[in-house]
């Protein structure tokens, strides 16, 4: 990830470049595409980072003025479009192994290995509230899904596999917690301490 390492490029520039590439954007307009594509759910991105970006990128040639339909009224609403370096800085980086060998670490996952620690019934009121976000946003990825595929048209784009991927997980983990809650008036302390 050389172009990468020598701009110190994170994920929120990586997202702004590649949304830059598709057509020229103010930063509000920027963030305000961000919000309807549900950029956030997949990528850590925040309003102020979106600005802190479009600087950065400027900055290091990466983006470059871009014009589109509406005037510009002064700095803050001068709008950037990805020029080649940016394109070849982005090529460059998603080249990166790294991101097809590295581990999530789901906060859940986490509670999980640490719930042994909990006050007596947490364990089964957080099953449920796992439980009961999940449905919320399965309902919620499913309408996403029938959105998105209503804009591109077709099942063959990687949002739609991006949304199906995170319903198969959601469908997934709501059957693991059936299990659990099945298991847990089994759960019991680890009988070799020294090896858990």
């Amino acid at each position: 990830m050389p172009a990468a390492k020598k701009h110190n490029l994170t994920t929120p520039d990586l997202v702004l470049l590649s949304l830059l590439a598709e057509r020229p954007m103010h930063g509000y307009e920027a963030n305000a595409e961000l919000e309807r594509r549900e950029v956030r759910d997949w990528a850590g991105i925040s309003r102020p980072q979106v600005y802190y970006s479009l600087e950065k990128l400027a900055r290091a040639g990466l983006i470059g003025p871009g014009e589109t339909e509406e005037a510009s009224a002064g700095p803050e609403r001068q709008a950037f479009a990805t020029n080649a370096k940016g394109i070849v800085a982005l090529g460059k980086a998603l080249e990166a192994e790294s991101w097809a060998t590295q581990r999530e670490r789901p906060p859940f996952l986490t509670w999980m290995a640490l719930s042994w620690q909990a006050s007596p019934g947490v364990f089964k009121k957080q099953l449920a509230a796992r439980r009961e976000y999940l449905r919320a946003e399965f309902t919620r990825e499913a309408e996403t899904l029938r959105a998105i595929k209503r804009e591109v048209g077709h099942k063959y784009h990687e949002a739609v596999w991006m949304v199906t991927l995170v319903i198969e997980q959601f469908k997934t983990e709501l059957k693991w917690l059936d299990k659990v809650e099945r298991e847990m008036k089994k759960r019991g302390p680890a009988k070799k301490p020294s090896h858990a």
